[in-house]
């Protein structure tokens, strides 16, 4: 046999072999059902719908939470500016008790607990510090360190410098405080 009847030979054996596998593969086509074509189409729809269902609940919640956030938090910037009001009302009342005048203390006494239980109920509370806590960093602000007076005190609060405040479960504040060394 010669190279061009060769040639021949293999190219119909090609042919052959190719319109064997396309016939093999239409057949492989025709046996899907179009009943399992629609089955799977409907679980692919029912898929992506409990997905996008599944994500529209998830924003939902996180917007929820941020609002309720947002206004937990509002008056931060109002409460913050209002401080240092207070921390003049402390040293007020410091000032005249040590003077013989009762008729201005009673006066800023009662303006500064009105203001205080007004604050109190829009949420904003004092950190409860006292001298001789043991000072924690995630509490305290250390202003600065002294040697401590006696060796029990060492690590803990000697003196508040200026009280710290809480809004809601969110420190504006915290308490400026000595601690010994």
């Amino acid at each position: 046999m010669s190279n061009k009847n060769k040639k021949e030979k293999d190219s119909v054996e090609e042919e052959v072999l190719t319109s064997e596998k396309e016939v093999v593969s239409e057949e492989i086509i025709e046996e899907k059902d179009p009943l399992d074509i629609l089955k799977s189409d409907l679980e692919k729809e029912k898929d992506k719908n409990l997905r996008l269902f599944a994500e529209f609940e998830n924003f939902r919640k996180r917007t929820s939470k941020e609002r309720i956030e947002l206004f937990s938090t509002a008056s931060e910037g109002v409460m913050s500016a209002l401080l240092p009001v207070l921390d003049d009302f402390d040293r007020a009342l410091q000032e005249i008790e040590k003077s013989d005048d009762t008729g201005h203390l009673k006066g800023i006494v009662l303006i500064n607990n009105k203001l205080r239980e007004t604050l109190n109920a829009k949420g904003l509370k004092p950190v409860d510090t006292k001298k001789g806590d043991i000072f924690d960093a995630d509490i305290h602000e250390a202003i600065t360190q002294i040697p401590a007076p006696t060796d029990d005190l060492k690590g803990k609060v000697i003196d508040i410098i200026e009280k710290g405040y809480v809004l809601g479960d969110k420190t504006i504040r915290f308490p400026k405080v000595v601690i010994g060394q």
